[in-house]
C-alpha cells in the first residue's frame, strides 16, 4: 500500500513506523505540512495514488485542518478528523466520555475568573485546572489554596488567547503514584503501561518511569468504551487507578509510543502497522 505520512518533525515514533512500513514493501510518502497547500477544490499531486494517509502532526491545528482536507479529498486517514476534534479539545473529550457512560473525573468549565474561583471552592483543595488545548503536562497546575487559584486564574486570563479564557476546573483524583496508559486501534488494546512518578504529574515527557501493565476485563472495557466514544482509531487511552476501579481522564488522538514501545514485550509499531493494513480500502476484483 501507499501510506501519506503527515508530519512537521520525524520523532523516534515516526521513525519506528517508517521503518515497519518500509520493512514489509509499503511505500511512504512524507508529507511535511509545513511546505504543504491544500487546495479546497482538488488534491494536491503529493496525494496522488495514496491509499491512506497517518496523521503524525505535531501541532494540533495543522492536524485539525490537514485531516479534514484529507477526508474531503476521499482520501481515509487516520485519524479521521471527527475524533480528532473531539480528543484534541478537553472539554470534548470529557463530554463524550460522560455522555457515552465512561467514568471521568468531575468537571466544570467556566468563561470568568469569578465563575472558576466558585467552581474551585465548590471542588475544595486541591483540584486542577487545566488548558483546554494541551498534551505532555504542559500548563496544568494543580491548586491547593485559594491564593495560589486566584494567582493561577489571573495569569490565564492575561494571556491573552481566548483559550486561556475557558477555564476547565477538574476534581484531583488521588491515584497511587502513577498512571495508566494503553494504546489501542478501534479499541483493542495494543499495550499498555504505567507511569509513576512522586509528582503529581506522571506523564513519561515530564520524566514519569515506565513499566509494562496488564490490563484487568474491566480495563479493557474501558478502553472498548472510551475508544467508541471518541469515534475510534489509533488511540492512546488514558487511565487512573480509584481503589479497586478506574477512571478513563483523556484520550489522545497523535498518541505516542516510543516509551510504550520500551516498556513492553509487544512490537507496537508492528501491531499498529497491521491494524493500518485493515484501514486501506480492497479493491473489488472485475
Amino acid at each position: 500500500m501507499q501510506i501519506g505520512l503527515l508530519y512537521s518533525r520525524i520523532r523516534k515514533d515516526e521513525k519506528l513506523l517508517l521503518a515497519e512500513l518500509r520493512d514489509r514493501g509499503h511505500e511512504v510518502t512524507k508529507i511535511d505540512v509545513r511546505k504543504q497547500q491544500f487546495n479546497v477544490a482538488h488534491a494536491p499531486e503529493t496525494f496522488e495514488d495514496v491509499d491512506l494517509v497517518l496523521d503524525r502532526c505535531l501541532a494540533t491545528s495543522r492536524s485539525l485542518y490537514a485531516t479534514r482536507f484529507c477526508e474531503s479529498y476521499g482520501i481515509p486517514v487516520v485519524n479521521a478528523p471527527d475524533t480528532a476534534e473531539v480528543c484534541a479539545d478537553k472539554v470534548r473529550n470529557s463530554l463524550a466520555l460522560e455522555e457515552a457512560g465512561v467514568p471521568t473525573p468531575n468537571t466544570d468549565v467556566a468563561f470568568t475568573k469569578e465563575a472558576a474561583m466558585e467552581s474551585i471552592e465548590d471542588f475544595g483543595y486541591p483540584c486542577v485546572l487545566k488548558p483546554v488545548i494541551g498534551s505532555w503536562g504542559r500548563l496544568m497546575a494543580k491548586i491547593d489554596s485559594r491564593s495560589a487559584a486566584e494567582a493561577v486564574l489571573e495569569h490565564k486570563a492575561t494571556l491573552g488567547h481566548y483559550e486561556h479564557k475557558v477555564f476547565y476546573v477538574q476534581e484531583f483524583v488521588e491515584k497511587p503514584g502513577r498512571d495508566i496508559r494503553v494504546v489501542a486501534v478501534d479499541g483493542d488494546p495494543v499495550a499498555a503501561m504505567v507511569r509513576s512518578s512522586d509528582h503529581w504529574l506522571t506523564n513519561a515527557a515530564k520524566g514519569a518511569e515506565t513499566d509494562a501493565f496488564d490490563l484487568d476485563d474491566e480495563a479493557k472495557a474501558l478502553v472498548e468504551r472510551a475508544s467508541d466514544a471518541v469515534g475510534g482509531g489509533l488511540l492512546g487511552v488514558d487511565l487512573m487507578e480509584t481503589g479497586d476501579s478506574y477512571t478513563v481522564h483523556e484520550v489522545n488522538h497523535t498518541v505516542e509510543f516510543k516509551a510504550l514501545d520500551d516498556a513492553v514485550d509487544v512490537d507496537v509499531p508492528a501491531a499498529v502497522v497491521d491494524w493500518l493494513e485493515t484501514k486501506v480500502p480492497q479493491e473489488v476484483p472485475a
